[in-house]
């Protein structure tokens, strides 16, 4: 009997150290990502009106923070190998509720985009990190829902930011980038101890790591490679010009366009879950079609329609897009390479960069042809409608490329 009960405490024991890992894991992913990168969406129309900066300086400042990504996910894992995971996770939470502090001081356009680049640095790193810090204390089991809960985060972020950013604005913008940082460091504090310790990697995935570079994949994986990319630019307008769009391109302020924002967040919370479940029922490939397909309509109607009810419905729709391809382009990988976990990493982690480098390049892109077409956010939609056209086209030659493969056979 006393055997029993140790057992079974013990197992209590275990479940509750999962659950404080995840935690640390949701905090990080909220504070590194949901508010370090979406934050900056509702308050980039009161920078302008605050007359901090230029319209033209606000919408490059607002990719700052994806091109730091972009090299935090480069050299997030050389990192990891050199440090105790734990250490490098705190370190980065602390050095993005730094930045929030210094963005209250508009000193000058590079200071800004210094520490915006800073946070998107400590972002990459993070995202580099977080799973693998966690996942190994996970039963296999459970490993899916629980990378759930730890990017749960990033929808809570958006959500969170649409809802806490008009509250902090009514004390002043100084005062909102102060109150970002507050949270940021609430955030560090409550998850500080909660990080599992570093452990070795299993040897399979050292020997994977050693040989990551040699590894070569055919044209199937690059093309999904491609897709990746193409999906993660078309999202970069709601995720960047969403609020702008509602606030100043619709003239309906501020307020009403973190409304629309907090709207989104709601999309992106339910986005992972949803796409993964599509996935399992439908498989990877005929959802990337489908969710492409839904995806250049609903972009098309942000370019074509008025009514603040449709938009709203358009808005809940295309939020669950930025996030929810993440597991979609994941489950795509893995049907694409089966059988094999090395690869299937390997050839993940360069999806993920290559999904970094295309969100910061059309983050640039897109602030270009913003400004070059004198602020019009409707043409930005139309130009990611086509980008997923293009997404579908890619995934119909694949289609037709097997086809005919089978009849040759």
């Amino acid at each position: 009997m006393s055997s029993h009960r140790s057992l079974l405490l013990a197992a209590r024991a275990d479940r509750m150290r999962v659950w404080r890992y995840l935690f640390a894991g949701l905090c990080a992913s909220l504070e590194s990502i949901g508010l370090a990168r979406f934050a900056f969406t509702p308050l980039l129309p009161e920078l302008i009106h605050a007359q901090w900066f230029s319209a033209s300086s606000v919408v490059y400042l607002s990719a700052a923070n994806l091109a730091g990504y972009v090299l935090g996910a480069l050299i997030g894992r050389p990192i990891g190998s050199r440090f105790a995971h734990e250490h490098v996770l705190r370190f980065m939470m602390v050095l993005i509720a730094a930045t929030f502090f210094a963005c209250a001081f508009p000193l000058s356009v590079l200071w800004y985009f210094c520490w915006r680049f800073a946070s998107g640095i400590a972002g990459g790193v993070v995202m580099v990190l977080v799973a693998g810090t966690i996942l190994p204390h996970v039963p296999p089991s459970r490993r899916g829902a629980a990378g759930g809960a730890i990017f749960l985060g990033l929808g809570l972020g958006i959500a969170g930011s649409g809802t806490v950013i008009p509250l902090l604005l009514e004390w002043g913008l100084a005062q909102t980038w102060g109150g970002l940082g507050i949270i940021s460091l609430v955030l560090t504090a409550a998850s500080w101890f909660a990080w599992p310790p570093s452990r070795s990697s299993p040897v399979s995935e050292r020997h994977g790591a050693k040989g990551g570079h040699a590894a070569r994949f055919g044209s199937e994986v690059r093309l999904v490679y491609l897709q990746y990319a193409l999906m993660a630019a078309a999202a970069v307008p709601p995720m960047v010009f969403l609020v702008d769009f509602i606030a100043r391109g619709l003239g309906h302020g501020t307020h009403l366009g973190s409304v629309f924002w907090a709207i989104y967040g709601l999309g992106a919370i339910a986005g992972p879950p949803l796409y993964g479940y599509l996935a399992d029922r439908l498989g990877p490939e005929p959802t990337v079609r489908m969710v492409s397909l839904l995806m250049a309509i609903v972009f098309a109607g942000f370019y074509s329609v008025d009514d603040l009810i449709v938009l709203g419905v358009l808005t809940a729709v295309i939020g669950t897009f930025a996030l929810g391809m993440v597991p979609l382009v994941l489950a795509r990988v893995h049907e694409v390479i089966a059988h094999d976990p090395v690869r299937q990493n390997i050839a993940w982690t360069r999806a993920s960069i290559i999904s970094a480098a295309g969100l910061a390049a059309a983050a640039y892109g897109f602030s270009g042809l913003f400004n070059a077409t004198a602020g019009n956010h409707r043409m930005l939609f139309l130009v990611a409608a086509a980008m997923l056209v293009a997404v579908l086209l890619i995934a119909q030659s694949v289609i037709l490329a097997a086809t005919r493969t089978t009849d040759s056979a």
